[in-house]
Formats: structure tokens, sequence, C-alpha cells
């Protein structure tokens, strides 16, 4: 099993609603494929550096998790077939990349609390 961290930009105009059905969407793609999720942040509406599409805004989402090599391919074909998806990035992280995300979740909760 491999760790990666996938990051994409949802089109400013959708709903709460519609932006949660999308989320819940590539949860599902990820667990259905043998993934397992590890961390999801919801990053909010944030200015993009630069206009994508006509657009200044964006919803971000993070999701870090573990699968295998394939799940990628299945993931990252359904950002492309998807319109309310303007950006995507996923990579696979390295050791140390791993241990960083799993100290950085681990100081985020002792802030929540």
């Amino acid at each position: 099993m491999n760790h990666y961290e996938t990051v994409f930009i949802a089109t400013p105009v959708l709903s709460d609603v519609q932006l949660k059905e999308l989320v819940s969407k590539f949860r599902g793609i990820i667990t259905e494929n043998g993934g397992q999720i590890e961390s999801e942040e919801d990053w909010g509406l944030r200015k993009l550096a630069y206009p994508i599409q006509k657009k200044s805004t964006g919803f971000y989402t993070l999701f870090q998790f573990t699968g295998e090599g394939d799940l990628i391919e299945k993931l990252e074909t359904n950002y492309r077939r998807d319109e309310r998806v303007i950006r995507f990035l996923t990579f696979k992280m390295d050791k140390y990349a791993v241990e960083y995300a799993e100290k950085r979740r681990g100081q985020n909760a002792k802030k929540e609390e």
C-alpha cells in the first residue's frame, strides 16, 4: 500500500449541498477501489493565484489516503470527467511526507481541543 495525497478545486458556484455531494462522490471512489482515507480537510473557498476558466475563487478539498496504484488512475479519470472540478493534483507521499502529515494532524487535533 502506498500513501497518497490529493487536492481538488471545485467551481465556486456550487451550493453547500452540491459541494458535500461532490466530496462524498470522490470519497466513495477511493473507498470502493480499496483505498482507506486517513485524513480529509475542507479548506473552504479560497482565492486562486490566477484565473481558471474565468473563475478567481474555488472550494479546496484535501484527502490523504492509502491505496494501490490503479486507484489513482480511476480517481483522476473521474476528476477529469466531472465538470465541477476545475483543477486537481495527486501525488505519492514518501516516508518523510507521511511522518510530517501525521505530525501536522496531531498538532491540529491538539489545537481543536
